[in-house]
């Protein structure tokens, strides 16, 4: 599926250009010995164990998929629109992030993202989105990573 493609690549990209951001953070000789780069390797770790599997995902559809006509139906296009659609509201997700903070920009993020793909399950994706936003925040506060407290003042 050609979205599977971009978003393949676009994670290589990306993950590429967190690496290369990476080597620019300073190494400190005190403190912690893994050091402030630590984290952000594992995410970029992470980013490129996210492509491969989608990679192994692709390769299995490939090989199970019959051939099929080389014209673009309009269930590729739509893919496109959603692909577009969720690179918009990344966007105005980073726009909101320091006004409303990490909890209530993640949670709203996320619910609106998990209500598209996980249509009718409200209970689930509410519950999913605030326990992630509130737990993920508390594992960043323990690695002293300071998150935008927004309009929540605890």
């Amino acid at each position: 599926m050609m979205a599977d493609r971009v978003i393949f690549v676009c994670t290589i990209v990306i993950a590429a250009v967190y690496f290369y951001a990476t080597t620019l953070i300073p190494s400190l000789d005190i403190g912690d010995p893994l050091g402030p780069k630590a984290f952000p390797r594992l995410l970029g770790v992470c980013l490129l164990i996210g492509a491969g599997l989608l990679f192994i995902e692709m390769w299995k559809e490939r090989t199970a998929a019959a051939p099929r006509s080389t014209t673009a139906g309009a269930g590729d296009l739509r893919h496109l629109w959603v692909l577009a659609a969720v690179t918009i509201w990344t966007a105005a997700f980073y726009v909101v992030f320091e006004k409303l903070g990490y909890i209530v920009a993640t949670a709203i993020y996320l619910l609106a993202l998990m209500a598209w793909f996980n249509r009718g399950r409200w209970i689930a994706n509410g519950m999913s989105a605030v326990l992630f936003s509130i737990l993920s925040y508390v594992m960043f506060l323990k690695l002293d990573v300071r998150l935008p407290q927004g309009i929540l003042t605890f």
